[in-house]
């Protein structure tokens, strides 16, 4: 982490993050949650969450590229880590010199394993309707479990599938239930896991199942959820900042580039020190911040490292401006912007500190 020098910065409520792991776990036990601590943590610090679960005896997390496993091993020796993208080549290599489980979603892969002179633990993954990586059709994952029960190095751990409407679409969901289902009823084969749900299935349906062992939890670990008849989660990330300037206005003055806002009477603009290169992106004007418990209107166009509010006579620099996460919902954002929770919280760049608070 490194030092900043500026006012900007995001609150990383471990707390909250155990609140929501321990929350998830009561309803999917005796099963194992596999924390997904893929993009950086979803932009929360993917060393510093990976450090507190594991400080707290949770031992294996998912991620989605070769980097970001190997990024944890270098820091955690001990855990389990399953990289859930595609790994191939040269790095199939990598993977298993750094004890990191890979997922085999198609033949090249096994392709460049044949030369594997090394153990390595992987997962099948399986395409029940989403059609976005790994195998489709029984024939398949079989000739693909027949290639890792003969190669001598290769040991088979794990099988698993991806929702892609668990949100949204229950009876899609339920296809693909049943399909995998399917699949597992002509597989007889000793997996010792199983696992397919991601956050919205472990909260509203893994207690139903019979067959699984772990749930990969993901968003709602970090406090956010698609589903709005989930209430129970907590906030994790705190976007915060402090004005850095303050300027007062003429009735007819115009504000940043493209002059896109011009003040109808006289009035005071707050330039903070955040902008879209720090992911607070230009479709955020005309949204608001909170500071002290009121709402303050976005003007003009958010600059590459500045952003103007329109503020009244009581607020001062000292004043803390919170941009999402506390008064202003990390979903009103994501609503503002088009786009959802997830996108908001991996969009906050490297250049805002992380500060981690706990008990």
């Amino acid at each position: 982490m490194f030092k900043s020098y500026r006012k900007t910065q995001a609150d990383i409520l471990l707390d909250n993050l155990y609140d929501n792991y321990i929350s998830v776990k009561k309803l999917i036990s005796p099963k194992k949650i596999m924390p997904v601590v893929k993009a950086n943590a979803y932009g929360h610090g993917a060393q510093e969450v990976t450090k507190y679960l594991y400080s707290k005896g949770v031992d294996h997390f998912a991620v989605s590229l070769l980097e970001e496993a190997l990024e944890l091993r270098a820091i955690l020796p001990d855990i389990k880590l399953l990289c859930m993208g595609v790994i191939e080549g040269q790095s199939l290599h990598i993977a298993a010199q750094n004890s990191i489980t890979i997922t085999l979603t198609d033949f090249d892969q096994l392709e460049d394993l044949m030369s594997l002179d090394i153990p390595l633990t992987v997962h099948i993954k399986v395409d029940t309707g989403m059609h976005r990586l790994g195998f489709n059709t029984i024939e398949d994952i079989l000739e693909v479990i027949h290639f890792c029960d003969t190669h001598p190095h290769i040991h088979l751990e794990g099988i698993y599938t991806h929702f892609a409407t668990a949100d949204c679409d229950e009876a899609y969901y339920k296809t693909q239930l049943k399909s995998f289902k399917s699949i597992l009823d002509r597989l007889d084969y000793p997996f010792e896991m199983f696992h397919i749900s991601n956050s919205s299935a472990s909260i509203k349906y893994e207690k139903t199942f019979d067959f699984t062992t772990h749930v990969r939890l993901g968003i709602s670990l970090y406090g956010c959820t698609l589903d709005k008849e989930i209430t129970f989660l907590k906030p994790t990330m705190v976007l915060k900042t402090k004005i850095s300037h303050i300027r007062e206005l003429n009735a007819g003055d115009k504000v940043g580039y493209g002059i896109t806002y011009t003040a109808k009477q006289n009035e005071i603009i707050g330039v903070l020190p955040i902008g879209y290169a720090d992911g607070f992106i230009r479709k955020n004007q005309g949204g608001y911040v909170m500071i002290n418990n009121k709402r303050y209107k976005i003007v003009g166009r958010i600059c590459m490292d500045q952003t103007f509010i329109q503020i009244h006579d009581t607020v001062s620099k000292e004043d803390i401006v919170y941009l999402f996460g506390k008064g202003i919902d990390i979903d009103e954002v994501a609503k503002r912007l088009e786009t959802i929770n997830y996108e908001v919280l991996c969009g906050v760049s490297s250049r805002v500190v992380r500060e981690y608070f706990k008990k």
